[in-house]
């Protein structure tokens, strides 16, 4: 689903570049769900967003999907993005003034599918979410796990291939946590969803089929 060979990419800062990834590979197979650790500020979100195409590396090859995402142009990438990719952060990211489930309706009207077929289909995902009962709440009547199990809702609800999550528990207490991780591996069984997950929360590492650990911008595996 995934393979990245020889990933560089950098940032200019106050004292002279730096070097985040570092001639990093990595493959994740289909079906797939691995967890990436590593310190706070090793670049592992800029990992995923280069692997999500929400960023580009300064050299190296990325295949997603069988596709060359390197070399699209910008408007070929945002609907590559859009059909093919899920992504949940820390922070849910919902749109305050929508309800949840026109929050989860969103991609498909941006792709331009009709509004009944993204009614019917955020819906459906919002009841497999155990959320069925909250679709017409504005996300300020949501709690935190429930703001994020939408934020998910959302980014499935195209059908994406892969789904990337940076530290998708990080704002979110040990019970509500343990909630969503059931919820991720759920998907990933029943669906055979491929999942890369940025992540300090070692229970939900030890949980995946891999764990990966960056440490001087490459990648090491821990099992």
């Amino acid at each position: 689903m995934i393979a990245a060979r020889q990933l560089v990419k950098g940032y200019a800062g106050p004292a002279g570049r730096v070097s985040v990834l570092q001639g990093l590979d990595l493959d994740v197979a289909a079906g797939e769900m691995v967890a990436i650790t590593g310190a706070s500020g090793v670049g592992k979100s800029t990992l995923l967003h280069v692997l999500g195409t929400l960023d580009r590396p300064d050299s190296g090859t990325l295949q997603v999907a069988g596709e060359d995402v390197l070399a699209y142009a910008e408007p070929q990438l945002r609907a590559f993005r859009n059909r093919t990719l899920g992504f949940v952060f820390q922070f849910h990211n919902l749109l305050p003034e929508f309800s949840a489930l026109e929050n989860v309706m969103m991609p498909m009207l941006i792709a331009r599918r009709p509004e009944a077929e993204a009614k019917q289909a955020a819906a459906s995902l919002l009841a497999e979410l155990g959320l069925a009962d909250r679709a017409e709440h504005r996300p300020g009547a949501l709690s935190g796990g429930e703001q994020q199990r939408v934020a998910v809702a959302r980014a499935l609800v195209q059908g994406p291939k892969a789904l990337l999550a940076d530290e998708p528990t990080g704002n979110l207490d040990r019970e509500t946590g343990d909630q969503l991780h059931a919820v991720l591996r759920r998907l990933n069984e029943d669906r055979g969803l491929t999942v890369v997950i940025v992540t300090h929360n070692e229970r939900l590492a030890e949980a995946c089929h891999r764990r990966l650990r960056l440490d001087g911008g490459r990648l090491a595996s821990l099992r």
